[in-house]
C-alpha cells in the first residue's frame, strides 16, 4: 500500500473522489436512459452524455490524453456515425414502439450479470493498486501509445471493422428501401398520395 492509500481511508474521501463518484452516478443514469428510451434520437443524445461523463472520469484520474481521445473519437465520431446511420435508415424521430423487443427482463438479467462480472474482475485485479492523484500524470501519450499498439492492437482493429460494417449496413438498408419505393411507384395502377385513380372529366 502506497503513501497515498495510507494517508486517508474510505471514510475520509477527497474532493476528487467525491467528484468522481458524482460524475459516475450521472454517467450511469445517462447510460440507463440510453437503453430504456423509445426515441432513437434521444438515445443517441443521451449516449453523448454517457461518453462525456467517461471523459470527465478520465480527467479526474489524471489521464488527460485518454480523456481527449474519448471526446474526439467516441463523442465526436461514433455518435456522429450513429446519427448518420439513423438518418440514412430513415429512423422515426418520435416515439418508436418497435424499440422495445419484449425481452426487457432477459436483457436486464444479462446486463446485471455482465456488470457484476466486470466489477468483480476489476476489483480483484486492482485490489491493492492505488492511483496517486498528486503524482505525475499516469496517462501520458508515450505510455498510452505503447500499451495501445503492443497489447490492444487486435481489439482496436476489431472496433474499426465493426464501425465500418455498421456504416455499410446503414447504406445497404437505405438503398434497399429506396429501391422498394421506386419499384412500387413503377407498378401499373399504383397511385401516388393525394391523387385519384379515376379518370378525368367525361
Amino acid at each position: 500500500m502506497t503513501l497515498a492509500a495510507a494517508s486517508h481511508g474510505f471514510l475520509s474521501p477527497t474532493g476528487v473522489e467525491i467528484a468522481f463518484l458524482l460524475v459516475g452516478l450521472v454517467t450511469f443514469a445517462a447510460a440507463v436512459v440510453t437503453v430504456t428510451t423509445h426515441r432513437l434520437v434521444h438515445a443517441a443524445l443521451w449516449l453523448v452524455v454517457a461518453l462525456g461523463g467517461l471523459a470527465v472520469e478520465y480527467l479526474l484520474l489524471t489521464a488527460e490524453f485518454i480523456a481527449w481521445v474519448q471526446v474526439l473519437i467516441y463523442v465526436g465520431a461514433v455518435v456522429v456515425l450513429i446519427l448518420f446511420g439513423l438518418m440514412l435508415t430513415r429512423a422515426p424521430i418520435g416515439r418508436s414502439p418497435d424499440a422495445d423487443s419484449g425481452n426487457r427482463w432477459a436483457a436486464l438479467t444479462v446486463a446485471v450479470a455482465s456488470a457484476a462480472a466486470l466489477v468483480w474482475v476489476v476489483v480483484d485485479a486492482f485490489r491493492t493498486t492505488w492511483i496517486d492523484l498528486d503524482g505525475p500524470a499516469a496517462g501520458s501519450t508515450a505510455v498510452t501509445g505503447a500499451s495501445l499498439f503492443q497489447n490492444w492492437v487486435l481489439p482496436f482493429e476489431a472496433l474499426s471493422v465493426l464501425l465500418l460494417a455498421a456504416l455499410v449496413g446503414a447504406i445497404v438498408l437505405s438503398r434497399k428501401a429506396k429501391a422498394t419505393r421506386a419499384d412500387e411507384a413503377s407498378r401499373p395502377g399504383t397511385s401516388r398520395p393525394g391523387t385519384s385513380r379515376t379518370g378525368g372529366a367525361r
